[in-house]
Order: C-alpha cells, then sequence, then structure tokens
C-alpha cells in the first residue's frame, strides 16, 4: 500500500516505497542476481585476459 499523494509509476529510484515487504524482496533478488552475473563475467574477463598473456609468450 502506497502512502497517500505517492505513486509508483516514477523512474527514480529513491521515489520506490522500499519499506514495502514485496519491493524489499524483489529488488533484493534483482540486485543479488545482478551482483552475481557481475561477479562472473568479472571473473570470466579476468580468465580471459591472463590466458591472452599466458599464450602470447608461446608464439614465435
Amino acid at each position: 500500500m502506497l502512502i497517500p499523494g505517492e505513486n509508483g509509476h516514477s523512474p527514480l529510484p529513491w521515489d520506490l516505497p522500499l519499506w514495502q515487504p514485496d519491493y524489499a524482496i524483489f529488488f533484493g533478488a534483482l540486485y543479488s542476481v545482478l551482483l552475481v552475473l557481475g561477479i562472473g563475467l568479472a571473473l570470466v574477463f579476468a580468465r580471459a585476459i591472463k590466458d591472452a598473456k599466458a599464450d602470447s609468450h608461446h608464439e614465435h
């Protein structure tokens, strides 16, 4: 339930009523998934760069 005068249609993240359990659960899950994907991509890119540098030493 929203406070009178407040709407849930604002594009700004600070206008969301995060004290409500449904919003808190949704955005908590969303940001957790985005964090896991970001860490996974960072590890993949770091490994790719490491492997590319290691392979460049074997070229003749």
